[in-house]
């Protein structure tokens, strides 16, 4: 298992969807980090370990009923998960923040960005969707959610098959670790919670592009070739509803990007903060 590195300091934030286990290091301009669903913040280490050694204070957010924070009993909006952010910031002291959003993190990301722009420097949206759920997304992630949750835990042959949804041939082909570190964080979810996260998140998702709209500030929408669960044009028609957006499509990655390929990941990041985060 995976664990926190010395340079990092475990807090935990009471918010509306209960108390949330933030890894936090660093000085400087500060940079939130909210991962995929079914993973935790582990799953940035390695921006942590770069932004840390560059002169930044990172956060690493596990999200909702996600590992260490508190289980959820219940579905959420999206505007709630936008409200804890808040409420981190604000027991931090932190008046202003980059965000970096993975899948889950990457739609929250884009409604913080229109909910509480005077809260927000750039925000990166990787591996994301403005969209609502289309037709398989409505049906086949709740049956998913439900087959694990009543098997209490996702066993094989469920993992490969997150794990295929999760990583295209490239990261199969060439990045075992990453395999690895998704099948060990796989193996901690709680499936009661998660359950209600996935409902949350994939079937129950609003239509974001009205709201995206309204966005003012400095946007980087990532997407992986390889991403079978939020396909290059699901990216594509993210950043066309948000003024001003970059579009970034990274060759050999899938769905969770940051994790995959962080030599790539991270200097594109720090490149969009120092380019942006005056304006």
């Amino acid at each position: 298992m995976t664990a926190t590195p010395p340079a990092l300091q475990t807090r935990r934030v009471a918010t509306g969807l209960g108390e949330l286990l933030l890894r936090v290091g660093g000085t400087g301009p500060a940079i939130l980090f909210w991962p995929s669903l079914l993973m935790d913040g582990r799953m940035w280490l390695a921006q942590a370990d770069y932004f840390i050694g560059r002169g930044y204070r990172v956060v690493l957010i596990d999200p909702p009923g996600a590992g260490g924070s508190a289980p959820l009993t219940r579905p959420f909006s999206f505007d709630e998960c936008a409200q804890c952010i808040v409420q981190i910031l604000d027991a931090l002291e932190i008046e202003r923040a980059h965000w970096v959003g993975n899948s889950w993190g990457g739609m929250i990301g884009g409604t913080f960005a229109a909910w509480a722009p005077q809260r927000i420097g750039v925000a990166v949206l990787m591996n994301a969707t403005a969209s609502p759920a289309g037709l398989r997304h409505r049906l086949e992630f709740p049956l998913l959610a439900r087959v694990t949750r009543a098997l209490g835990g996702i066993r094989w042959p469920l993992t490969e098959t997150v794990i295929d949804a999760f990583v295209g041939p490239t990261t199969r082909r060439t990045r075992p670790q990453v395999v690895a570190h998704i099948r060990e964080s796989l193996a901690r979810v709680d499936t009661r919670s998660s359950y209600w996260a996935v409902t949350s998140v994939v079937p129950q998702r609003p239509d974001q592009r009205p709201r995206l709209a309204t966005i003012r500030t400095p946007v980087l929408v990532v997407a992986g070739a390889e991403d079978r669960v939020f396909p290059v044009a699901d990216a594509r028609e993210m950043a066309a509803a948000i003024p001003g957006a970059q579009l970034d499509v990274l060759a050999g990655a899938a769905h969770l990007a940051g994790l995959e390929c962080p030599e790539r990941v991270n200097p594109m990041i720090e490149a969009f903060i120092k380019e942006h985060a005056d304006a």
